[in-house]
């Protein structure tokens, strides 16, 4: 399973039980170097919350009881998916948290997925690290675009990544980002981009991702 495998699994982890003091927590917090740390039951089991240290400096600056049980701050509760949730409500859930608190099969805390880590398996969609261009297309996203761009780039190259926005049923103009592989040189370049706009495909955008430098961009959009 995919989530399973971006878990940062719990016995690597920070965490306090729920019976710890705020200024255990803060203590921990600040030895870590962490801003957020999950909260678990004293079995270590259930997953409680989450405590941020800017939330205890905030009570203790105000003159709060620093005796008080951590869980007196506990945010986000019930920020939680499970280990075998569909890849894509990731990203309905964790939002602005630094992470989300993954459950396993029997709802128990098994681990967190990070920003970090979600963002590094989207970076590899991109394929930088054997891939030489990045070319952005637009399409009306009628049935059957897709296959014709690929159709189209497959006679040249292997494609070796390709990632598609803009999907809403609103939508009347989509735009799907195609990565080339290492060693593609400009003519070949040069002609996929041509045929792909005698093909009414508009390429608006094209990164040289070994550069690292846009070398089209089309100023309208």
């Amino acid at each position: 399973m995919l989530i399973k495998s971006l878990v940062l699994k719990k016995e690597f982890l920070t965490t306090v039980k729920e019976t710890v003091t705020l200024e255990e927590a803060l203590k921990i917090l600040e030895d870590s170097g962490f801003r957020c740390v999950p909260i678990l039951d004293e079995s270590g089991t259930i997953f409680r919350g989450n405590i941020y240290k800017m939330h205890i400096y905030r009570h203790k600056s105000q003159g709060g009881d620093m005796s008080l049980p951590v869980t007196y701050l506990l945010k986000n509760a019930t920020k939680t998916i499970p280990v075998n949730a569909p890849f894509f409500k990731v990203f309905f859930n964790i939002k602005d948290l630094p992470y989300i608190a993954v459950l396993d099969e029997n709802a128990n805390f098994y681990g967190i997925l990070t920003h970090a880590k979600l963002l590094g398996m989207l970076s590899e969609a991109w394929n930088v690290d054997v891939g030489s261009y990045v070319l952005t297309v637009m399409s009306t996203g009628e049935r059957g675009d897709l296959a014709k761009m690929s159709k189209i780039l497959a006679k040249y190259v292997s494609i070796s990544g390709c990632i598609t926005l803009d999907a809403k049923r609103d939508e009347f103009v989509r735009r799907t980002l195609f990565t080339l592989p290492a060693g593609t040189d400009e003519n070949t370049l040069n002609e996929i981009v041509s045929r792909l706009e005698k093909k009414s495909f508009r390429v608006v955008e094209i990164d040289d991702l070994q550069s690292g430098q846009p070398i089209r961009v089309d100023e309208e959009l």
